[in-house]
């Protein structure tokens, strides 16, 4: 080939609009290739090994599968364990559907820009070494982006609200997804839906490790139960030859089994160290909410003569950190989550009217306002401008740190509460309890996205990096609240005295399964090691408490 026939001087690039003459074989050829995917992939397709260098790509059954699988359906999303080949299995697809069809998008969205980039690369790799005669002429060559003489683009780009706007694709592929913060993958998806409705053939194809249950395990679930129209198709560690149970110990000693756990097994759990137990997390399982609007969701409407109570955390609206609230149900054992709200843009200024609206229908429902930055504004256009009567107030008790009341008591009093490293602790600690016992019934799905990625980080807990804890530490809030006297004046229920008598009589169950004989003496008392017997009942409900009390 001369050098003008060469795209930029580059000889395993054929320039546009070089004339070629095939040859009976490669006629059919080419159209064998056009029609299976796989076949193109497993004769034509060369990557670079890290021992061999530059080999042919020799695919394992469950990658076949997989191409198999974007030719034959239209939205894909698979589930998969670190490096199994996944992004080669997908760009030797995504090459074979830009050089075969004519005037076609193609779109390579990555959680980093660096990444995508990498991924088109590679593809790029693999259509260098294409045969001459199988290859269309180069029109643009870069980093970035590519074009073919036959129509075809494909482009790479970090996955974002913009990234795809104003275009029109025919394949959106989307790596690592569950590695893309949830508010970036909401703005995406409102952004890219009508570019996928566009068309009656267009695809997409979501491939990950999971990371939590986040935006790509909500859809992974639909899918399974066929409430979305994804296919999913889900490898194991041990599809991948080599991988046996040394492999597998050998990983874990070189790791972790948490680590082997997500990364290998796929499991949807967050990070290692998470508040609430990974065994309770899975059990977790979310619904869709009776209403969805601008943010709310409705599980379960207002009835009658019910208490309801608010706990509200808020941000600036900035589109990073959200406003949030949720909405519990106190009446009676377990508390239910009936409703909640989650907002990254709504204006501090804005907020009091929707968290008026919302507790007003709620049967005036008690509301308590984190306060530690901007949601003293809110607090106090609650109180003074919307003069709503059942905001929950703090005092300062030295201490004791903060009482809640509903109202000013005390030189040191304030609307809503501050989230202190005490508050906090004890918080987090009450919330494990009530979340694990069952004490809290949770089914939607953005509070239990936020509990698998609320983990342990130094002395406290917090949102992993790129995730958000606004709906969790609504919770928090609330699991503080529940250990205050003044909430036993709301509900006249005592959290700590059901749990311990529970936990009490589970204990009696278990180390008497023959019953006690009974010495006459009230239940309400005890006899300690000296023979003393001490009455329960002088002392309230403070003579127990949880362990982390």
């Amino acid at each position: 080939m001369s050098q003008q026939e060469v795209y930029l001087g580059n000889p395993n690039l054929k320039k546009a609009n070089t004339p070629i003459e095939f040859t009976e074989e490669q006629i059919v050829e080419f159209l064998k290739c056009k029609e299976d995917p796989v076949y193109f992939a497993r004769n034509y397709i060369k990557i670079v090994s890290l021992d061999e260098g530059l080999v042919p790509f020799n695919m394992y059954p469950f990658q076949e599968k997989l191409i198999t699988n974007f030719h034959e359906s239209r939205f894909n999303i698979c589930k998969m364990p670190r490096q199994t080949g996944k992004s080669t299995t997908c760009v030797s697809y995504l090459l074979h559907y830009a050089v075969f069809n004519d005037n076609v998008n193609v779109a390579i969205l990555a959680n980093k820009a660096s990444t995508a980039r990498d991924l088109l690369g590679r593809l790029q790799l693999a259509y260098e070494n294409l045969p001459r005669w199988m290859q269309q002429g180069i029109i643009s060559w870069n980093k970035g982006s590519l074009e073919l003489e036959n129509g075809s683009k494909i482009s790479a780009n970090s996955t974002s609200s913009s990234a795809v706007r104003g275009g029109s694709y025919n394949v959106i592929f989307l790596d690592e997804f569950a590695f893309i913060p949830n508010h970036i993958a909401d703005d995406f998806f409102a952004s890219v839906y009508p570019t996928i409705s566009s068309g009656q053939k267009t695809k997409v194809i979501i491939v990950s490790t999971p990371r939590g249950m986040n935006h790509f395990y909500r859809m992974w679930h639909d899918a399974e139960r066929n409430k979305n129209e994804y296919c999913p198709t889900e490898v194991h560690w041990s599809e991948v030859p080599g991988r046996d149970a040394v492999w597998k110990e050998q990983t874990i000693a070189n790791t972790s089994e948490a680590q082997f756990k997500v990364e290998f097994e796929c499991e949807f759990l967050g990070s290692v160290n998470t508040l609430i137990n990974p065994a309770k997390l899975k059990t977790l399982a979310y619904d869709d909410p009776l209403n969805r609007n601008a943010g709310l969701d409705v599980y379960e409407a207002p009835i009658k003569d019910r208490n309801y109570l608010m706990t509200v955390d808020v941000a600036r609206g900035l589109g990073n950190d959200y406003s949030a609230f949720i909405v519990f149900d106190i009446t009676e054992f377990p508390y239910k989550v009936v409703a909640k709200y989650r907002n990254n843009e709504i204006k501090p200024m804005l907020f009091p009217s929707i968290i008026h609206n919302v507790a007003t229908g709620y049967n005036k429902a008690f509301l308590l306002v984190e306060v530690n930055d901007i949601g003293d504004q809110v607090a106090s256009i609650l109180n003074y401008d919307l003069e709503y009567d059942n905001l929950l107030m703090c005092s300062m008790r030295g201490r004791n740190g903060q009482i809640v009341g509903s109202g000013f008591s005390g030189k040191k009093s304030q609307l809503g509460v501050r989230t202190t490293a005490a508050v906090k602790k004890l918080g987090c600690s009450n919330l494990k309890t009530l979340l694990e016992d069952d004490k809290i019934l949770v089914s939607d799905y953005d509070i239990i996205s936020e509990l698998t990625t609320f983990a342990q980080k130094h002395n406290s807990f917090e949102a992993e990096e790129g995730c958000n804890d606004d709906l969790a530490m609504c919770l928090v809030l609330f699991a503080w609240l529940v250990a205050q006297d003044y909430f036993k004046e709301m509900t006249d229920n005592d959290v700590r005295k059901r749990i311990y008598e529970e936990q009490k009589n589970q204990i009696d169950q278990d180390m008497a399964p023959f019953g006690f004989i009974s010495d006459g003496f009230d239940q309400d008392s005890f006899v300690d090691v000296d023979g003393d017997r001490w009455h329960t009942d002088e002392y309230g409900d403070r003579s127990y408490m949880w362990d982390y009390m």
